[in-house]
Parts: C-alpha cells; sequence; structure tokens
C-alpha cells in the first residue's frame, strides 16, 4: 500500500534533479549584484514560470525549474530559511 509519506518522498526525489529555484537564483544568475533580486527569489521565479510572465522571468536570468507548482513550496521554506541573509545582501549590495 502506497502511503501519503511515499508519495511525498519520491515527489521531492523526483522534483530534486529539476533544480531548485532558490538555488539556481542566488547561485546561476549571471547578472551583476545591483541588478539582482534577492530577497524570496526562488519563490518569485516560481511563481512567474506559473504566471508565465516572460518580464519577470527575465528579471532573473536562469531558467525556471520544470515543475514551478511542486517546487514553490520547497522555494518558499528555503527563502525563508535564508530570509536573514537575504536581507543583509539586498541592504548592502
Amino acid at each position: 500500500m502506497i502511503s501519503a509519506k511515499h508519495i511525498v518522498f519520491w515527489s521531492i526525489c523526483l522534483i530534486g534533479p529539476s533544480g531548485c529555484a532558490t538555488f539556481r537564483t542566488l547561485d546561476e544568475a549571471e547578472l551583476p549584484l545591483p541588478e539582482r533580486v534577492f530577497i524570496y527569489s526562488g519563490t518569485r521565479l516560481d511563481w512567474a514560470a506559473l504566471t508565465q510572465n516572460e518580464a519577470d522571468l527575465r528579471q532573473f536570468d536562469v531558467a525556471p525549474p520544470c515543475y514551478p507548482l511542486l517546487d514553490i513550496p520547497l522555494s518558499f521554506a528555503l527563502d525563508s530559511l535564508f530570509l536573514p541573509l537575504t536581507v543583509g545582501a539586498e541592504i548592502f549590495h
């Protein structure tokens, strides 16, 4: 019998290789520091991909994850964890 825990576990295992939007926006972006968006950047990238907002997608200069709807809760949690660091980066860049 497949339980909800197994479904969540295997969903995360399948989503993982597609890349987390938070790590992509903070690590892979080729934009200069003054032009980068730091605060909740992964969640914003996922939302832009879900709404197909081309202007916002160009703002991040990285490819969105393959499954933004499944990635958005994980990115929100990671963005919340990184919030103290990203606020400092946003203020001092």
